[in-house]
């Protein structure tokens, strides 16, 4: 996808004394001896190619200092600016390049003896079409709970998995093992055999750059990020006593009473990850196959566990004709905490959610619905170890 382009272009001073003899004449033969340049000037992209990198795309030289680096958008003449290194033997732009994007670069660099060369290419980056990225959670330099799990959403279908997942690596300060899980074509996942441990950093590799990912798409992502994992809290929802259990690293902070899924439309069991957190949202039953059954333009504390629309958040309408917090479910399958319109007071909506972190699970027990699915929202917990792992593509 990406070659190298050496051009060395005549120059110096001719009248310059190149070999042995004096005022540019030669030793025996006295003839004119004017040479080259001896920089080496490689721009990374190929003149001509059209699936340039926007990652890796910049300039070297080898035997001189770069004096000059200049390039421009093909065609409209814009900028892109960039830098020299402090020892001129590179140059690379500041941002990262755009997809299908015409570019040129025209390089200069001057040898030990002040000698000149030049190199140009004139190239594109590869197209929208012919690359492929990954959406991922979470987010560099965040902090986030034991729970949460790396997972990565692509633009395309992948075709070739192990050569992907080979090119994703993500480890633990702790060393704990960590094994990568497809769902389909289009999403990965990465989780240990347990939670994280509390306080571990963990650091993703990412080098697709260049990597087919199926037949002529190529991806264009190459960093690193690093997140941080908090305190452990794993609270659990027990449907049967309509109570929800928070524990600390180890410890039992705080019960809470709660309302899970009428009977009708009931909760799911298993473990579930916070994935999303909102102060305010709106929740219309017609944007998850109810109806109209409800539309509440203002539900506080809200923090989403499936993807599908499941969410614990708090509730400031249960009391009216219900009876109180922990006596039934009456939600539509959410688990509602109580609350007030506005997202006021002290209630324990408002605790909880200043209490959690993305990536803190909450886990469903004694329900009378089935266990939620790992790919519905970050819930790949609720596999088997070993059933993890056969998803893996190494």
């Amino acid at each position: 996808m990406i070659g190298a382009l050496t051009l060395t272009a005549c120059g110096g001073d001719a009248s310059a004394d190149t070999t042995s003899g004096k005022d540019g004449k030669g030793g025996k033969g006295g003839g004119n001896s004017a040479r080259t340049s001896t920089a080496r000037i490689v721009i990374s992209a190929k003149d001509g190619s059209t699936s340039a990198s926007i990652n890796a795309t910049g300039v070297k030289v080898s035997h001189g200092r770069l004096t000059d680096v200049r390039m421009t958008v093909a065609g409209t003449g814009t900028a892109v600016p960039g830098a020299i290194a402090a020892d001129g033997g590179s140059w690379k732009p500041k941002e990262q390049l755009e997809r299908g994007t015409k570019y040129r670069i025209s390089a200069t660099a001057k040898d030990a003896g002040g000698r000149t060369a030049a190199a140009n290419s004139i190239f594109t980056t590869v197209s929208s079409g012919n690359s492929f990225i990954g959406t991922y959670t979470p987010d560099d330099g965040s902090t986030v709970g034991v729970g949460m799990p790396v997972s990565f959403t692509f633009d395309k279908a992948i075709g070739d998995k192990k050569t992907v997942q080979s090119h994703i690596r993500v480890t633990s300060s702790t060393g704990q093992q960590v094994v990568g899980h497809w769902f389909g074509t289009q999403r990965l996942d990465f989780r240990p055999e347990t939670y994280w441990k509390a306080g571990s950093k963990v650091t993703m590799k990412i080098d697709l750059d260049g990597v087919e990912g199926a037949n002529g798409v190529y991806g264009v992502q190459k960093k690193t990020v690093t997140f941080t994992v908090g305190r452990s809290q794993v609270s659990t929802v027990d449907v049967n006593t309509q109570t929800m259990t928070v524990v600390r690293d180890g410890k039992t902070v705080k019960s809470v009473p709660i309302s899970a899924g009428s009977p009708e439309h009931t909760t799911y069991n298993g473990q579930m990850v916070i994935s999303e957190k909102f102060e305010r949202t709106r929740m219309n039953g017609s944007t998850v196959g109810y109806g109209g059954e409800y539309d509440i333009p203002d539900v506080p504390h809200a923090m989403r566990l499936t993807s599908s629309g499941t969410f614990i958040h708090g509730n400031y309408w249960y009391s009216r004709g219900n009876a109180p917090f922990g006596r039934q479910g009456t939600s539509h399958g959410c688990v509602g905490l109580a609350d007030e319109q506005g997202t006021q007071g002290a209630t324990p909506a408002k605790w909880f959610f200043d209490n959690s972190l993305v990536g803190d699970v909450v886990t469903v027990k004694n329900s009378p619905d089935k266990t939620v699915a790992p790919d519905n929202g970050l819930n790949g917990w609720n596999m088997s170890w070993s059933a993890w792992t056969a998803g893996s593509a190494l």
